[in-house]
């Protein structure tokens, strides 16, 4: 069996599952009958609109966001999918901080449920630093569906890094 990378920590059964449609060559099936198309947020503008206004329906009370982009060095220098970085400059006598969000180049050409999902996750640090019991509460609240979100797009993740593309 070839260890699958965006799905350690998950149990044998399941891992077990993902084996048996990897085998079968279903997990791109699955995938597409789950998220038939992707999105058309293909621009850094387009992206920062699009999570501007998520924000804006659950965390209006926030720091407000100086950039949001695609990154496609993401994933190979950090080992993550998308990064939120708070950033402090001394500008004269005052203290000036930004809030930045880089999500993964993968995410232009994916399900919008999963680009709906990274975002969600990297606006919930504007709140929670740490991903602790509170974070993931308040992911929940501006996704019902974080968590069944997370797990299908590891799943894609996995058919990306094994076959290519979905689309």
């Amino acid at each position: 069996m070839r260890k699958l990378k965006y799905l350690t920590g998950y149990s044998e059964v399941v891992l077990g599952q993902v084996h048996q449609l990897i085998d079968n060559d279903k997990l791109a099936g699955v995938l597409l009958k789950k998220y038939p198309s992707m999105h058309d947020i293909r621009t850094d503008k387009a992206l920062y609109v699009y999570t501007l206004d998520i924000k804006n329906q659950f965390l209006r009370q926030s720091s407000p966001l100086s950039k949001v982009v695609y990154d496609d060095k993401i994933d190979v220098l950090h080992q993550a999918l998308g990064l939120h970085s708070f950033v402090s400059r001394v500008q004269g006598g005052n203290l000036k901080s930004k809030n930045e969000i880089r999500v993964g180049a993968v995410f232009k050409t994916a399900p919008l449920e999963f680009l709906r999902m990274i975002v969600v996750h990297e606006l919930a640090h504007l709140r929670e630093k740490q991903h602790n019991k509170a974070f993931y509460k308040l992911c929940q609240y501006m996704e019902p569906d974080y968590h069944q979100l997370e797990f299908d797009m590891r799943l894609f993740l996995t058919h990306i890094d094994l076959v290519g593309k979905l689309y």
